[in-house]
């Protein structure tokens, strides 16, 4: 096996990856960009913060507890760069940036587990001071033991909305109400599959409990229509459409949104890896065998960054990559048809949940032209359909050159796949042939007082 071996990210599949590599004697270098390890899912709190795993974690507390202390095991084994960002990739090395240093390692295998982000779909509003998205929401109670408002409103579709209603709920939190765009029917008909992984359905079942038991108020089926308030004093209501149809409104001073999760793929994307167009997520997705290896020799995907199927499935992929990684090297490895046995599983629930709760693609043509979607450069509704009606710009990067969609510092994170939406429907072509916008280093912006990591030392 290759000594040069890296991993990024220590959420549960960095952590796994980086387990299976030290088990054979090796010592990879392990980088993740937050503070500490846990990645989004158990996020550690900052240190000296004393809430239990319970308060913070909930139904998967002993999958944190347990996940963190496989990593504190591993710290004295492993060279571990926490807050360092990897902004770009190139042939066989990372390029990152620690405070205001940079650096290059080179490797010879490469297991990114970059995690994921919240699938956002724009709503009239969006942009006022209080508006957040799930996993935002989420980081504010965990990091920093607060919530994002006083009289707080969750808005979207899938677990994690009810996940972190009841982790503000048992945090103390004032939940105004809980807007779900599926509905009960989209539930009952997504149940076989769901069953795929009984305890899972179990733990959601758990999570309506906490929010019936502390009487929040669940609409579903529910159209978002505006986020209402003023550029000076922020959100102070939404207003939806209820599956009657019925206009109806909650006030409020904050507001979560989340549509599911998206990949983290931008490091794949500057590797070099191949994509393709997934039909079931109706997402632009890296190439993987069954086993995470990328379409590039070296590389490995593992996790949410390469399928969303959740943390447990994640754990799983981690290490199951680490071992194809070890495999390549020439290696005697074993267990790996038990873990893609596993993962067939996870991927069955996934594709459950997918169907209990849609991505709300109809949305994005019901739009206002006013409503902003790009919300780095301010670009509406209105100005990408201008695009798409007077230049013929029907291709996503197209688009941007025209309008600057997805040119701010996120990159496209937060707009892309609505924007690609709105294009789509407004040239009225299918979703796959509006491709996908390029990835560019840095992958997030940089301090513009870099130094390499030797001048810096001198």
């Amino acid at each position: 096996m290759a000594a040069r071996v890296i991993v990024i990210g220590t959420g549960p599949a960095g952590v796994r990856a980086a387990e299976a590599l030290v088990e054979v004697g090796l010592r990879p270098t392990v980088i993740d960009e937050g503070r500490r390890d846990g990645g989004q899912i158990y996020r550690r709190q900052p240190e000296g913060f004393t809430r239990s795993y319970d308060t913070l974690y909930g139904t998967e507390s002993a999958r944190a507890a347990a996940l963190h202390e496989s990593f504190d095991a591993l710290r004295g084994r492993i060279d571990y760069l926490p807050e360092t960002l990897v902004w770009n990739i190139s042939t066989n090395a990372v390029h990152l940036v620690s405070g205001a240093s940079y650096r290059t390692l080179e490797f010879d295998a490469l297991i990114i587990c970059s995690g994921a982000t919240d699938r956002l779909m724009p709503v009239k509003g969006w942009h006022y001071a209080g508006t957040y998205s799930l996993g935002g929401a989420q980081v504010a109670l965990k990091s920093q033991g607060c919530s994002i408002g006083s009289r707080v409103v969750l808005m979207g579709t899938g677990p994690l909305l009810y996940l972190v209603a009841a982790q503000y709920v048992k945090a103390g939190a004032a939940v105004s109400a809980v807007f779900d765009t599926s509905t009960l029917l989209q539930r009952l008909t997504a149940l076989p599959k769901l069953l795929a992984i009984p305890a899972a359905l179990k733990k959601g079942i758990a999570l309506m409990s906490v929010l019936r038991k502390a009487r929040v108020r669940v609409y579903r089926g529910v159209r978002p229509l505006e986020i209402g308030g003023s550029p000076a004093h922020g959100v102070s209501h939404v207003d939806v459409a209820l599956q009657s149809g019925m206009p109806f409104k909650v006030a409020c001073d904050a507001v979560a949104l989340g549509y599911h999760l998206r990949p983290e793929t931008q490091l794949a994307d500057l590797a070099g890896c191949e994509f393709s167009f997934d039909e079931a997520t109706q997402q632009w997705l890296p190439a993987i065998d069954e086993d995470g290896r990328s379409s590039v020799k070296g590389i490995y995907l593992a996790g949410d960054g390469a399928r969303i199927r959740g943390a447990d499935a994640a754990e799983r992929s981690g290490r199951l990559a680490a071992l194809a990684a070890m495999q390549d090297s020439g290696l005697k490895v074993e267990g790996l048809a038990a873990l893609r046995e596993q993962l067939q599983v996870f991927s069955r629930f996934a594709a459950g949940l997918r169907a209990a709760f849609p991505w709300p693609a109809r949305f994005a043509s019901m739009l206002p032209d006013e409503t902003i979607v790009c919300r780095c450069e301010a670009i509406t509704a209105g100005e990408l359909r201008r695009v798409v009606r007077e230049t013929g710009a029907q291709e996503a990067n197209r688009a941007k050159a025209f309008s600057r969609v997805g040119m701010g510092r996120c990159q496209g994170r937060f707009c892309a796949h609505a924007g690609a939406e709105v294009i789509a429907a407004a040239a009225s072509v299918p979703l796959a042939s509006v491709g996908r916008l390029r990835g560019q280093a840095p992958v997030k912006p940089l301090p513009v007082t870099l130094v390499a990591q030797e001048e810096a030392s001198e």
